[in-house]
């Protein structure tokens, strides 16, 4: 018989083995979720940071070089960059100088080796100057004029001038503008009208019916109407033009030549060398309530971008409008009607699959769809009149509506996928109580199951709506222009007319960064635009997320 005793198991520490703990996976993912938050962060952090300096006034430096030439602008970057030598690569370093003036220079923009600079000062009276065309113009006051008369000269002088007539004639411009604009508008809208209504009484009656006749007069009456309106109108804007013409600012370039701009042509003159921080404060918050509220121009690479912003808003709003009761009536079925099957596992999949579509092909359907075949039955049964006399679809064209019903498909899925979790989340023990209470199923969905499930639709409707507002592919066939000043609205009934084309930020970033004349321009533009539309997405979504957490708090404490 054996003494040998049995050595006894060594038993190992539970600290011993991380890994049999999950330790390890628990710091891979922390750091995962860490360095997403930290590269979402930085980019938003970038964006932010380059859109909001853009309007930030920079100093205007007069640049000589060793040629002799004097270039005066602004310095927008510095490089280093390296140039072959004769032993080994040589670093050179240099600055890019927004030197304006395109009609002197031929360029915007400019690089220039520090090596050839002899010197660098920052003139007291150097002028940036906005103008309506031409781009930016930099230089130094010389006269004031009204015609041939000389209203100032030098530059303290004509600048206190300058700065004391200079609203006035912007506000003369912008009266006359509005008038063209606007009250002009509603003219050639009764003028189509009234020829609308004769087309329409011929192909109602007959082009001999004493309704056709009827409609003929009265079109005249119109016409007639029209034309003394247009004359008073005339008479206004003529009256402001008057005002504002002959007066004009004499400035001279560095190169020492010399032109005269229109009053009324300049949007905004500073002298950046001479402001103090509260100046450049105002003129900060001037410039961006420009960009908010004013109309591109420049080839949307100057002016405002206030019909995008509205655009953006109201197809977003629209889609919103659209996609959360068809998505919430498709998931309420498959959760809470349809049985388990074949049928219903093919639509689950085509739902899944349907989010992972490209955008563009939506575009592609929403034009042949709703533009083509679902819009163009409708001119034929409602606006008839509209193709004979114009030849113009009305909605059998690209519009507001047609990129709306579009986007709605696109987010169709995520607004679907996530009430069905938001449903399936309620407990079942909430809908067998409301049955034994004697309720029936549509009472139990309506009252328990739908306000229950609210913050997760909500949460569903935000995705969709982040989604949306940044698509850029399918409303470039269904809607959306590069330049689109008149917003789809006006004070005729319904207000709104959704068949009419837009401008949306998406769009218009994708138009400046890549589309624009003056790339280097360009780029603060985009980044402002971004910037902007980020920050609208973000109060969208905001207002969306309070809505929700005032859903969660009125319903989810009742849960058990």
């Amino acid at each position: 018989m054996s003494s040998e005793r049995q050595r006894p198991r060594r038993l190992r520490s539970a600290h011993s083995n991380l890994s049999a703990h999950g330790e390890p996976w628990v710091w891979l993912t922390a750091g995962s979720l860490a360095l997403a938050i930290a590269m979402i962060t930085g980019l938003l952090c970038f964006i932010a940071i380059r859109g909001a300096a853009t309007f930030w006034p920079v100093p205007l430096e007069l640049v000589e070089l060793a040629d002799g030439r004097k270039v005066l602008g602004e310095v927008t970057g510095r490089q280093t960059a390296v140039q072959p030598g004769r032993d080994a690569p040589e670093q050179a370093a240099r600055r890019l100088v927004r030197t304006a003036n395109f009609e002197f220079t031929g360029n915007h923009y400019e690089w220039i080796d520090e090596s050839a600079i002899t010197a660098t000062t920052l003139p007291e009276w150097a002028t940036a100057v906005d103008r309506l065309e031409g781009g930016r113009f930099h230089g130094f006051p010389l006269r004031l004029m009204h015609g041939e008369e000389v209203v100032a000269a030098g530059a303290e002088g004509v600048w206190e001038e300058f700065e004391r007539i200079h609203p006035a004639a912007r506000e003369r411009f912008r009266a006359a503008r509005s008038i063209d604009k606007h009250d002009r508008g509603v003219l050639q809208r009764r003028l189509r009208a009234a020829r609308l209504d004769v087309v329409q009484a011929g192909l109602s009656s007959g082009l001999e019916s004493p309704q056709r006749a009827e409609s003929v007069k009265r079109e005249s009456e119109v016409i007639a109407a029209v034309e003394l309106e247009e004359k008073i109108l005339d008479q206004k804007t003529a009256s402001l033009r008057a005002q504002n013409a002959g007066w004009g600012v004499e400035f001279e370039t560095p190169g020492g030549e010399k032109t005269i701009l229109p009053l009324d042509s300049i949007v905004r003159a500073w002298q950046p060398n001479r402001l103090s921080l509260a100046s450049k404060a105002q003129l900060y918050g001037a410039r961006w309530g420009e960009f908010l509220a004013d109309d591109p121009r420049e080839a949307n690479s100057a002016g405002g971008v206030f019909p995008a912003i509205w655009g953006t808003i109201a197809m977003t709003l629209i889609m919103a409008v659209f996609v959360a009761p068809f998505g919430v009536l498709a998931a309420l079925y498959l959760r809470e009607y349809a049985t388990r099957g074949p049928v219903t596992a093919a639509v689950r999949i085509a739902i899944n699959n349907l989010a992972g579509v490209p955008s563009i092909v939506y575009g592609a359907f929403g034009l042949g769809f709703f533009c083509y075949v679902l819009g163009a039955g409708i001119d034929g049964v409602f606006f008839r009149p509209s193709l004979i006399a114009d030849n113009q679809p009305t909605f059998g064209t690209g519009g507001l509506l047609w990129a709306s019903l579009t986007l709605a498909l696109l987010t169709l899925p995520v607004v679907i996928v996530a009430t069905e979790e938001a449903l399936s989340a309620v407990p079942n023990s909430m809908r067998e109580g409301s049955y034994a209470c004697g309720a029936s199923k549509w009472q139990t969905i309506r009252r328990i199951v739908l306000p229950r499930a609210l913050p997760g639709i909500m949460t569903g409707l935000i995705l969709a709506m982040a989604r949306g507002a940044g698509e850029v592919a399918p409303l470039m066939l269904v809607g959306v222009k590069k330049i689109a000043l008149d917003l789809p609205i006006d004070g005729t009934f319904p207000f709104v007319h959704p068949e009419r084309e837009f401008m949306h930020l998406a769009y218009l970033i994708y138009d400046v960064g890549f589309q624009s004349p003056n790339s280097e321009a360009a780029k603060p533009m985009v980044f402002t635009i971004t910037f902007l539309l980020v920050a609208i997405i973000a109060l969208l979504n905001l207002t969306a997320i309070w809505i929700r957490s005032r859903l969660q708090r009125r319903y989810v404490a009742q849960q058990f």
